[in-house]
């Protein structure tokens, strides 16, 4: 079975290594992780951060599509995760050249926060499309809910509130998130009551010179590339948004998100696309039973006085309680499904 992937975000090459321990006779072509195999380009080439970096690489994008157009000739499926700014003109091209191949989208958008005019086209393109959100399925006509892949990645899970004095923090994947956050962690540790250990989580795929390139002086820090042992040992983390809220949000360890984007991006999200939570596990819940999980600190909030705040103000109990709920709503994973359907050898969801 040969298999074209586009996974061009870390978070769904985690999901894509997942799903594969479910499937076999795959062959993959693509975009996605070079730790998964042999793709045309690693997703370390494809990092881009917020509209402005999207408008600066639009002909480069647009090259790629077409090489990955011309790949969708010999495949038997396409699988496309997440990204839609790509997916959907990839999604677009090869349903006119080769409408015969079936195109699964898995990791949907996020058409629930803004443009939600994506629903329609994915419907027109998307032979099958797997909601990893209960609500999602609301939004299309022939959505299926499969569960979420966090719930097979994630062993570590928290009962009660700890207090070792470990901290976590993470200050996102993308080189512009990074400059903005890590220089201020760096400052805030110096000032953490009852700090012993300050953990630098790190993508998996960084080398040692990445890092160097990317963080600079991580003196006060251990590195790790084990997000959910990491999380899991640390009383508290710092998180820049995206997967990782969800991650610690199952893992149980109270957090708070803080982001800072281009001033023109966050003018576009706040105003225009009308964005008001961006972290997963708030957006979840509040579609859920109206409640949300942690705090989130955005562009200017993000300062040293406003992070000691959040860390010493948490009501870590409730915290944990609403993670149950936030788990129990999800309900299960996806992983085994998506696997095997893409291996034909799936067993239909009740």
């Amino acid at each position: 079975m040969k298999v074209l992937v586009s996974a061009l975000e870390p978070s769904s090459n985690l999901h894509l290594k997942e799903l594969l321990e479910y499937s076999n006779n795959i062959e993959l072509y693509g975009i996605f992780s070079k730790n998964l195999g042999h793709p045309i380009y690693d997703i370390s080439d494809m990092a881009i951060m917020g509209f402005v970096d999207a408008i600066k690489k639009y002909r480069w994008f647009k090259s790629i599509l077409d090489e990955m157009v011309e790949l969708a000739k010999g495949v038997d499926r396409v699988l496309l995760m997440d990204s839609s700014g790509f997916n959907l003109p990839l999604a677009k091209k090869i349903k006119k050249y080769y409408p015969n191949i079936e195109i699964i989208y898995y990791i949907l958008p996020q058409v629930w926060a803004s443009r939600e005019y994506r629903v329609k086209k994915i419907e027109k393109y998307c032979d099958k499309i797997f909601a990893t959100l209960p609500f999602e399925v609301e939004l299309y006509s022939k959505a299926q809910f499969v569960g979420h892949p966090l719930l097979d990645e994630i062993y570590l899970q928290k009962n009660r509130v700890s207090n070792n004095g470990i901290i976590s923090f993470m200050p996102g994947s993308r080189r512009g998130e990074i400059s903005y956050l890590f220089p201020i962690y760096r400052e805030l540790v110096k000032v953490l009551p009852n700090l012993k250990e300050a953990i630098l989580i790190v993508p998996s795929t960084f080398s040692l010179e990445q890092i160097d390139e990317l963080y600079g002086d991580t003196s006060s820090f251990i590195i790790s590339r084990d997000t959910h042992k990491s999380l899991y040992k640390s009383d508290f983390a710092f998180i820049c948004s995206g997967t990782a809220t969800l991650e610690a949000s199952l893992i149980g360890t109270p957090f708070v998100l803080s982001y800072i984007a281009k001033k023109i991006d966050y003018f576009i999200a706040k105003n225009i696309l009308k964005i008001k939570e961006i972290g997963l596990a708030n957006i979840i819940l509040r579609h859920h039973n109206n409640t949300v999980l942690h705090n989130e600190l955005l562009q200017s909030d993000v300062n040293i006085e406003n992070l000691l705040n959040e860390y010493n103000s948490i009501n870590r109990e409730k915290f944990l309680e609403r993670t149950k709920v936030l788990k129990k709503y999800l309900n299960r994973g996806s992983s085994k499904f998506v696997g095997e359907y893409i291996s034909n050898s799936y067993t239909p969801l009740n």
